[in-house]
């Protein structure tokens, strides 16, 4: 699972078993996970993190968005 970056303490990664979804990232801190869909940036699953956590996150990947996808397009072609 390679990990992408690492930006405010959060790990952005993606599972290299997933190709056939659309890119996406998951992002991990302190014992919680989201995975966020990068097109266009929404969540698509939370566990543990607070409702006030998740726009800060869903920004953060928008922040990032482009080199996320540049990453997912390396990595599964």
């Amino acid at each position: 699972m390679p990990t992408i970056a690492r930006p405010d303490g959060y790990r952005l990664y993606f599972y290299s078993h997933e190709p056939n979804e659309p890119p996406h990232v998951h992002v991990d801190k302190g014992g919680s996970s989201m995975k966020v869909w990068l097109d266009p940036v929404k969540m698509a699953k939370n566990t543990g993190f607070r409702r006030s956590e998740i726009n800060g996150i869903l920004a953060l990947v928008a922040e990032h968005r482009d080199r996320l996808l540049e990453a997912w397009h390396e990595y599964f072609g």
